[in-house]
């Protein structure tokens, strides 16, 4: 049986329910490596999971010698390498590349976590001309006050989840801003960059390297300002075959060309304008809706590019998909909050899953991780499928005591 070597992070839904069956299915033995490797001990120390590793390895996964040396050390080489965790993609090319093995091109990973070097390579590029800065300290601030464009983002350098990103509309409030992430960690590299307005898409792309397939994106509604929660996600993007292709070169230009990708960006009044690139698959249970709306095996189309083999013809359901966040409105106990479920009828189906446990104390943070629950649901059609959401969302009550 094969090893197929999984880099990750802590525990993750799109791992354990969605990559481990996917590589059960392929006959694949998994080999997780991680420097959380007790958290996931703890997680698979129980029944009734749909797939388990055979082997959980301590090491530190964010530096790829220590990868190398680990698997190194085994008796049988690896057949693939894959990560889908935002901060180890990097890692896993590079320790991939040393084994042999199909894999990202690192600088591109590089440079799609580190987004001062996204934006850097885009303006090199001549792909996008936002104003940007990276400050690290007052000083930095000092020196970039004069050219900031307002309002503007502060966003971490190599955040996730939309922690800490804000927007900040006056010069008091960009210090500000910047002086509370120092408080708590100082020296921070905080990404500074114009705002661009817009409605928010996503792109969602396959790739061999050799050939790119667009399976679709999301339209996706956001909190009001300063915050950016992402608070729903429609399928279905309704851009111009034009305005699609412009975004597909403008991410091929950038390096993009295999495995999973999630792209963000804003259709401007000048045309699409890049966010971010995620150099892997979409996250926050959208990456499960796909699967189920699309109907293709999502995830062992993933991890079979990985093992070498070519991109095949998918031929992607057009079915509707909407996916809801319900975010926690004030910090406490969570003292009461739905049981996941599942149901549907008249062509519409949906689930809801929990993400915050019965007791669990709430602490806000204005990003995605102030999610109290997901529910997610696929139709024949937008409209039904809007209705079905609206009246499951309306029976879900949180009750958070002070």
């Amino acid at each position: 049986m094969q090893d197929l070597i999984i880099l990750a992070h802590v525990p993750t839904d799109s791992v354990n329910l969605g990559f481990l069956p996917a590589a059960r299915a392929l006959g694949l033995n998994v080999v997780l490596l991680s420097d959380h490797a007790d958290a996931h001990r703890k997680h698979f120390n129980q029944a009734g999971l749909p797939a388990y590793p055979a082997e959980i390895v301590a090491c530190d996964v964010f530096n790829p010698l220590a990868v190398i040396d680990v698997l190194s050390a085994r008796a049988a080489a690896p057949a693939a390498l894959f990560s889908n965790s935002d901060h180890l993609q990097t890692s896993t090319a590079v320790a991939a590349d040393y084994f042999g093995l199909p894999h990202k091109d690192w600088h591109v990973t590089y440079r799609a976590k580190n987004k001062a070097q996204m934006r850097e390579h885009l303006k090199a590029e001549g792909l996008d001309p936002l104003w940007f800065g990276l400050a690290c300290s007052q000083d930095d601030l000092d020196r970039l006050v004069d050219e900031v464009l307002y309002p503007c983002i502060v966003k971490p350098r190599e955040g996730v989840a939309s922690q800490q990103v804000t927007l900040a509309a006056t010069e008091d409030e960009l210090r500000e801003q910047c002086a509370a992430i120092w408080q708590s960690q100082a020296g921070a590299p905080l990404l500074l960059e114009e705002y661009i307005p817009g409605p928010l898409y996503t792109l969602e792309t396959l790739g061999d390297g050799e050939r790119l397939c667009v399976l679709g994106g999301f339209q996706v509604s956001l909190s009001p300002p300063p915050y950016f929660v992402e608070l729903e996600a429609r399928w279905g993007t309704g851009l111009t075959a034009q305005q699609e292709a412009q975004v597909v070169r403008m991410i091929e230009r950038f390096g993009i060309g295999f495995g999973a990708c999630h792209t963000e960006f804003v259709l401007s009044a000048t045309g699409p304008r890049l966010i971010e690139i995620n150099y892997r698959n979409i996250g926050d249970y959208r990456e499960f809706l796909l699967q189920d709306t699309l109907h293709i095996p999502l995830f062992e189309t993933v991890l079979r590019l990985y093992l070498g083999q070519p991109l095949p013809d998918l031929k992607p359901a057009q079915n509707a998909a909407l996916i809801r966040y319900f975010t926690a409105a004030e910090e406490g106990r969570l003292a009461a909050s739905p049981s996941a479920f599942g149901a549907g009828g008249d062509g519409v189906q949906w689930h809801y899953q929990p993400l915050r446990e019965q007791g669990e104390q709430i602490r806000l943070s204005n990003s995605n991780k102030d999610y109290l629950g997901v529910l997610r649901g696929t139709g024949r059609d937008a409209h039904s499928l809007a209705l079905a959401m609206d009246r499951v969302s309306a029976g879900l009550v949180w009750e958070i005591a002070a």
